[in-house]
């Protein structure tokens, strides 16, 4: 629309495409709420106020309109479906721009995984902003498919819909000055670069935001985030489906730190997505907890807006972009209905026929057959060769692990499996060379009694990780994994109890996501019946192997001290 017309359409000389009446506005800017008409043309909001004359009108009844909203950082690759199938997931929730970071799928396939998922993306009812996955792998304590190097980072860069680098994991790099690192942030320099530092502090966080680092997700406590809004940084508040952040860091947000404040879901399997929402859930949990519906809508809304210079979106005024969302209840906010780019999108929880395209692009191909595992030497025996050892110590609910010292349960002197102290066995499989290469270790905290679950989604190498108590058992569900192409498995003994394909690059499914939904509540219901207490054991799982998130990781080249990045051995005397 060229710039005469829109000033024509905005004094109210000709129609509008459409009008919204008998509203009532959330103004996020000046924090005030109003009854109003808003006037739309073509994708773009042109005026506020009584008077416009459109072609179609829709009476909105008294109920309230705030901008959609935004999901400050997301892992599409985490809710198990391809971009348009998550697209149909989350704009019924009233998320309308996403930033997302395609770093698991660039750690299988590079390149060609990340142009798959802006190739899908594409004509969806959602947009789709991309940050170029950062330090890929994210360290050398792990073997990936694919790495991302200066010369690829800097073709992606010039792609469209790339608005900065994504979250830079391997903060001991940035703070020692690993050249690889810097030459990535050089990249970017004066471009948004989203972070990744949990439990950094003191002039070690002040090397790591030197750069330009501006955002952090990982924070767990009110005195992490403190420090590091001190510094400078945004926060991004997090409630995935592992890591759930949100209760413990509202009590932070306060007026004078509001703006500098974002929700992000990070990673959310089907299962949350379609129970509890997206973004919205955030909105309406925080509201719960006490923080003013203005300011909760504010943090979804203008805030991450405007910490990735979106100006176009995240305000409803003349000028942005029609993205807006309807509801009745401003203590719940349950979105009734969604218009994204000027177009009704959703109405009451479901995408309209319009929105819908849930088929996978020609470049599908390129994302398959990802699963290589050389079986010939596998060894799933643990020699005793100590009389302690370190035992990675799951936390419920979050990515961080606790390193334990525990003594080892011993028979025909291999350590095994003690389901009586919760303590279980782990092995991380590399699954994309077929090297041979195996990691073994134990957990605790999983609770299994019996059987083991086994998954190709593991962050971020995404190589296969098994869990359970005995040999047998984590061989089935590995092999059922395997043969699937990538996914996740629950077996007992030679029995497969469930099992859920994934074999786009051995991350998400070309199903509907309510049927990988069902999916994955057979396995976490298998899971459960064999004795876990996790909220989602294979998600807590899932992050047991990512070793840039403290303490003790296990990868498939060994047991990994992430304070120190560095491998440790299994038994100890100490």
């Amino acid at each position: 629309m060229d710039v005469a017309h829109l000033i024509a359409l905005a004094r109210g000389d000709e129609k509008v495409d459409l009008v919204l009446t008998n509203l009532h506005l959330i103004e996020v800017v000046s924090g005030e709420i109003f009854p109003t008409e808003i006037a739309i043309a073509e994708n773009m909001i042109v005026g506020i106020g009584p008077g416009y004359r459109g072609h179609d009108a829709i009476d909105l009844q008294g109920r309230f309109v705030c901008p959609g909203f935004i999901d400050a950082h997301v892992h599409v690759e985490s809710s198990m479906v391809h971009p348009r199938e998550f697209a149909r997931a989350v704009v019924p929730h009233g998320v309308t721009s996403v930033v997302s970071n395609p770093h698991e799928i660039a750690n299988v396939l590079g390149l060609a995984g990340i142009y798959f998922m802006i190739a899908d993306g594409k004509n969806a009812p959602l947009e789709i902003y991309i940050t170029v996955p950062a330090c890929v792998p994210a360290t050398h304590l792990a073997t990936s498919g694919a790495r991302l190097s200066l010369a690829k980072i800097k073709q992606l860069r010039t792609e469209p819909q790339v608005i900065g680098l994504g979250e830079v994991m391997d903060m001991q790099g940035v703070v020692s000055g690993d050249q690889r690192v810097l030459a990535e942030l050089n990249v970017f320099r004066g471009e948004k670069i989203d972070g990744h530092c949990p439990g950094l502090r003191g002039q070690a966080l002040n090397a790591y935001i030197a750069p330009g680092i501006s955002s952090d997700h990982e924070c767990t406590t009110i005195e992490e985030a403190q420090e590091k809004l001190r510094a400078g940084m945004s926060i991004f508040i997090r409630e995935g489906s592992a890591a759930r952040n949100l209760q413990a860091l509202v009590p932070m947000i306060t007026p004078e730190n509001e703006r500098w404040l974002s929700f992000c879901t990070d990673d959310r399997q089907p299962v949350d997505l379609l129970d509890e929402g997206s973004i919205d859930h955030l909105v309406r949990q925080a509201i719960g907890e006490g923080i003013s519906p203005m300011t909760a809508i504010r943090m979804a809304t203008v805030n991450p807006a405007v910490h990735f210079r979106l100006d176009d979106r995240g305000v409803v005024a003349p000028s942005r972009r029609a993205d807006l969302i309807v509801f009745s209840d401003l203590q719940m906010v349950e979105p009734e209905l969604v218009f994204q780019n000027g177009v009704l999108q959703a109405r009451n929880g479901a995408l309209l026929p319009a929105g819908l395209g849930s088929e996978i692009v020609e470049t599908e191909r390129q994302v398959r057959d990802t699963v290589h595992v050389d079986w010939s030497g596998m060894d799933w025996r643990i020699p005793v060769q100590g009389k302690r050892m370190r035992v990675i110590g799951a936390v419920p609910d979050q990515l961080l692990t606790e390193t334990l010292i525990m003594a080892p349960s011993i028979s025909d002197g291999l350590a095994v499996a003690d389901p009586g102290k919760d303590l279980l066995k782990i092995v991380v499989i590399e699954r994309h060379h077929a090297s041979g290469r195996v990691g073994r270790g134990f957990v605790h905290g999983f609770g299994l009694k019996k059987g083991a679950m086994a998954s190709t989604v593991a962050h971020d190498h995404h190589n296969l990780m098994v869990v359970g108590v005995d040999d047998l058992s984590l061989e089935t569900a590995a092999r059922a994994v395997a043969s699937s192409g990538g996914g996740q498995a629950v077996a007992v003994g030679e029995q497969v109890l469930a099992c859920l394909p994934l074999p786009l690059a051995g991350l998400m499914s070309a199903s509907p996501i309510e049927e990988v939904r069902f999916q994955v509540d057979s396995l976490n219901n298998e899971a459960w019946n064999l004795g876990s207490s996790l909220h989602d054991p294979f998600m807590t799982m899932s992050f047991l192997g990512l070793e840039v998130i403290p303490s003790l990781k296990l990868t498939d080249r060994g047991l990994v001290d992430v304070e120190h990045q560095c491998f440790v051995p299994l038994f100890t005397d100490s």
